[in-house]
């Protein structure tokens, strides 16, 4: 059957190209969805120790969510009651916060814009916006006077510091990446913008309502309330994770069906479905994910500031890069992918895509190289960081004392509320890399990806050559001596 043309460029054509019907897929497949009412085909026969894992996660969801919601009208009710006794002035207290929470909503919403317009514009902003947001949040802590806040800030200073030097060493990584993120969002699934909508506004009322108890137990300020403070904040990060690892889920759902089979499907019942019948292993995902990669990350670091060869991610040589290389199977922001589209528990879904990715040659190593994650990461500093600033003057201009906890519990949140603005964008991503692997001679892909696995593996073997050379040299010095 013949394909109408069109002055539309090629990597576009082939993204579109859901329009034509791919070959029927296997009953496994995503498509089963719209047999099921709407549930995720079950790729296999699930563990009873994988269903009561899930069902375990989804429980714990709940219960924390509803002990945390008690704890925190308690607080605020105890707060109201004795805030004048102990000279605690919520409308000094409150305002700076919760205007903060709302300046989080709307850079969140902003940011989305910027990088629909132009995703490469989006991509370099983050890069150079972030340093310089989170060092003017470390100035203003420094600021405040004293020898705590200015020891708080020289450590966000130092982060910006870091950040900086990070951009100027992946500087040769953007045009990659700006092409896989036009790629793999130029057409997101219908009703995507409602579910992002949704999800932001969802956070900003939650992470107000947490804010009460918060300012309830500063009014008292004992050990007990320290205590309480910090599991309202343990429970706000994983809740967040969960709100923004469902959201990937439900879009890179859609975006895969689409990659793989040529289907369409609509990102908002990717969204009930995946409240409906798969937070029990998505809340084990958002447990897992956050711990592996900063397990991996630090042994990556360490590697790096040694001296040693980034290829020892792979190769496995050292014993602590082995475990790390090991435990990326059993978790890993890509088994989301699988998780959504054929119901999969989410340590089966991770280890069948990373296996997957390593069976391709050097597909593992374009895909820890990505971008994607790292942009993401630093747009949420960066709205943490405005969010901060926001709380933070006005906090320093109306009451001095409370600028320094203040500016910080603005920081936490308004980053928490930009990763879950940007999830949509993660999970296309993700969705691309994993359609990909299963099928790389497709044609909704074009050679992006194929010429990065040539590039890379060139500038390897160019590297292996110089390290040769360098060795035969100094053999050759060591002889004439």
């Amino acid at each position: 059957m013949s394909t109408p043309t069109s002055n539309i460029p090629a990597s576009r054509v082939q993204i579109q190209e859901p329009r034509t019907r791919s070959p029927l897929p296997p009953l496994s497949s995503p498509i089963a969805f719209k047999e099921q009412q709407g549930r995720p085909a079950q790729a296999s026969q699930q563990t009873i120790a994988g269903k009561l894992s899930r069902n375990l996660f989804k429980g714990l969801l709940f219960s924390q969510l509803t002990l945390t919601s008690l704890l925190v009208i308690v607080l605020t009710i105890r707060g109201l009651i004795l805030a004048s006794s102990h000279h605690f002035h919520p409308k000094k207290w409150y305002p700076p916060l919760l205007a903060s929470i709302g300046v989080s909503g709307v850079a969140s919403l902003a940011w989305q814009c910027i990088f629909i317009h132009n995703p490469s514009r989006a991509v370099k902003a983050t890069f150079w916006l972030s340093p310089i947001l989170t060092c003017s949040v470390g100035i203003l802590l420094v600021l405040i006077g004293s020898a705590v806040d200015a020891g708080i800030g020289a450590v966000f200073v130092l982060f910006a510091i870091t950040q900086s030097l990070y951009g100027c060493w992946i500087t040769p990584r953007f045009e990659y990446t700006d092409k896989i993120l036009s790629l793999s969002t130029a057409f997101p699934p219908a009703r995507t913008r409602e579910v992002v909508c949704l999800s932001i506004v969802i956070s900003v009322v939650y992470s107000d309502f947490l804010v009460a108890g918060i300012g309830g137990a500063t009014s008292t300020r004992t050990n007990l309330d320290l205590l309480f403070i910090s599991v309202i904040l343990i429970s706000f990060a994983w809740t967040m994770q969960v709100l923004k690892n469902v959201q990937q889920v439900a879009v890179s759902r859609a975006r895969y069906v689409n990659f793989a089979y040529g289907e369409d499907m609509d990102a908002w019942d990717g969204f009930r479905v995946s409240v409906k019948h798969l937070i029990g292993s998505i809340c084990i995902g958002s447990t897992l994910v956050p711990i592996i990669l900063l397990i991996r990350g630090t042994i990556r670091s360490v590697n790096l500031m040694s001296g040693s060869s980034d290829e020892v991610m792979y190769t496995g040589g050292d014993c602590f890069s082995s475990i790390a290389n090991k435990m990326i199977t059993c978790g890993n922001r890509w088994g989301f992918v699988h998780v959504g589209s054929y119901d999969k528990g989410f340590v089966e879904a991770s280890s069948d895509t990373w296996k997957k990715f390593r069976s391709r040659v050097g597909l593992e190593k374009v895909i820890d190289s990505d971008l994607t994650s790292s942009f993401c990461f630093l747009s949420a500093v960066s709205v943490g960081a405005v969010s901060s600033l926001t709380s933070g003057i006005w906090a320093l201009l109306i009451h001095k004392d409370y600028a320094l906890e203040v500016t910080l519990y603005a920081f936490i949140i308004g980053y928490f509320l930009g990763r879950v603005g940007l999830a949509w964008i993660q999970g296309c991503v993700l969705a691309y890399y994993v359609a990909y692997s299963e099928d790389p001679e497709s044609m909704r892909f074009d050679g992006t990806i194929q010429n990065r696995i040539q590039r890379l593996q060139m500038l390897s073997a160019r590297r292996d050559n110089n390290m040769e050379l360098g060795v035969g040299r100094e053999r050759e010095d060591g002889d004439d001596s």
